[in-house]
């Protein structure tokens, strides 16, 4: 297995090196990248390795960036010490986000994770990249405000998104109430996974996993009720009721 270390910590580098050791499989440590800048640099010049070891901050900015400059078509697993890029790293060909100091356990689970992936699609890489978007275009946790603070928030534990004055809420499943950043209930119904969340209406997304009971109430409309009571129905236009009704009968 070739890999490539895009790290600017000299232990962070020798720890990964030491986890390295363990693995069963022989491996080759092709390059130790240092910065962002270096990192375009080798891989315009360079074909990508098997797997990227690759922390997130460095000397002249975010490890993200090299992305946008560079082809990179192999999988990534990020070690950082900060759990805030979460989200944003499963956005570039991820397939674990490990935090610093290295768990050796969590380590070599991770490399698992990636031979597993590898032996799935029998080498062809690009059948595997695909996978990975696929799966990394739907999220798993939405960055909400709390306070001054931001938090992630699974996507399981959310009960519904709604509107108000243009802003987007979402409610979780113990009925707090958080603000969702820069987005508005078109954009984020695309970032969800349609197997679990379905456009109510103008106002609402409804996780499925929430729904309580639904009937069909005048001129064929639907009234949705869940789990966790709302001041207000949620209602499907007369449009959508068909929709509605195979959605929550493919799920």
């Amino acid at each position: 297995m070739r890999v490539v270390i895009i790290e600017d910590e000299k232990p962070a580098v020798e720890n990964i090196i030491a986890c390295l050791k363990n693995i069963e499989e022989p491996v080759k440590v092709v390059q130790i990248l240092t910065s962002v800048s270096n990192s375009i640099k080798w891989f315009n010049e360079n074909s990508s390795p098997d797997l990227i070891f690759m922390d997130i901050q460095l000397s002249d900015g975010l490890s993200f960036n090299i992305f946008k400059s560079s082809k990179i078509d192999c999988p990534v697993i990020f070690i950082t010490a900060y759990d805030k890029y979460l989200i944003e790293a499963f956005e570039y060909n991820s397939i674990d986000y490990l935090l610093k100091p290295i768990d050796k356990t969590k380590f070599e689970n991770s490399v698992k994770k990636y031979n597993q992936l590898q032996s799935h699609f029998v080498n062809n890489r690009a059948s595997l990249l695909e996978y990975l978007d696929q799966q990394h275009k739907k999220k798993t946790r939405i960055v909400v405000r709390k306070g001054v603070e931001f938090i992630t928030v699974r996507v399981e534990d959310i009960a519904y998104f709604f509107s108000e004055h243009k802003i987007v809420f979402l409610v979780d499943k113990d009925k707090r109430k958080y603000m969702v950043e820069k987005k508005n209930l078109t954009e984020m119904e695309e970032e969800l996974d349609s197997k679990m969340f379905f456009r109510a209406n103008r106002k609402y997304i409804i996780n499925a996993n929430y729904i309580s009971n639904f009937k069909t109430i005048e001129s064929s409309k639907i009234l949705i009720e869940l789990i966790i009571q709302l001041n207000e129905p949620i209602i499907v236009s007369q449009e959508n009721a068909p929709v509605f009704k195979k959605w929550i009968s493919e799920i």
